[in-house]
C-alpha cells in the first residue's frame, strides 16, 4: 500500500503545479485520502464484507467530497484534482496515470445489472464536470473536455468534447 501511495504522490507532484512538497500532498490533498480509504474499502469489498466497505467509503466521501464505490477498480498514479463531487461507480475501472477533475461522474445509466460503469484506459485526462455514463470504454491517451457527456466508446489518442461528446481530434489520424 505504501508503494501505491508513493506513486500517487509522485504523479500529483508531476502534474499539479500548485503542489509544493510530498508532505503537503500527503496531508492536505483529498485525492490521497480518498485513495487510501478506497484501497481499504476495496479490500473489505473483495472479502465480501460489504457493510464495512460501504461504511469506509461513505466516511471518506464525508471527509473528502470524493465518492468511490468499494467495488471500483483503480490503477496506479491517479490524481483527483479538487476532488469535490467526483463519483466513481461500482463497476468502473480506471487505468494508470489518470487525472480526474472535480464534478466528474463515472456512472451508470439506470438499473442495469453486471458491468454498468465506464472503463478508463491509461494516461487519460478527464475535465471538470464531465459525465462518463454506461459500460463504455475510454481508450489510452484520451482527453475528455470539461462538462462533456460521454455515452459512447472513445478510441485511443482522441479528444472528446460536447454534449453528447464528439471526437474533435484523433492524434493518429492527423
Amino acid at each position: 500500500m505504501f508503494d501505491m501511495i508513493r506513486k500517487d504522490i509522485k504523479y500529483i507532484m508531476e502534474n499539479d503545479p500548485a503542489s509544493t512538497g510530498k508532505f503537503e500532498v500527503f496531508l492536505l490533498y483529498p485525492s490521497i485520502h480518498a485513495r487510501i480509504a478506497h484501497r481499504i474499502s476495496h479490500w473489505f469489498y473483495k472479502k465480501n464484507r460489504r457493510f464495512i466497505a460501504r461504511l469506509i467509503s461513505q466516511l471518506a466521501r464525508f471527509f473528502t467530497g470524493i465518492e468511490i464505490h468499494p467495488g471500483a477498480t483503480l490503477g496506479d498514479s491517479i490524481l483527483i484534482d479538487h476532488g469535490m463531487g467526483v463519483v466513481i461507480g461500482e463497476t468502473a475501472e480506471v487505468g494508470d496515470r489518470v487525472t480526474i477533475y472535480h464534478g466528474t461522474t463515472l456512472g451508470g445509466t439506470g438499473k442495469d445489472t453486471g458491468k454498468r460503469h465506464p472503463t478508463v484506459g491509461n494516461d487519460v485526462f478527464i475535465g471538470s464536470g464531465a459525465k462518463l455514463l454506461g459500460p463504455i470504454y475510454i481508450g489510452n491517451n484520451v482527453k475528455i473536455g470539461a462538462n462533456s457527456v460521454v455515452l459512447k466508446d472513445v478510441e485511443d489518442d482522441c479528444t472528446a468534447v460536447g454534449i453528447p461528446a464528439r471526437i474533435i481530434e484523433h492524434k493518429t489520424k492527423k
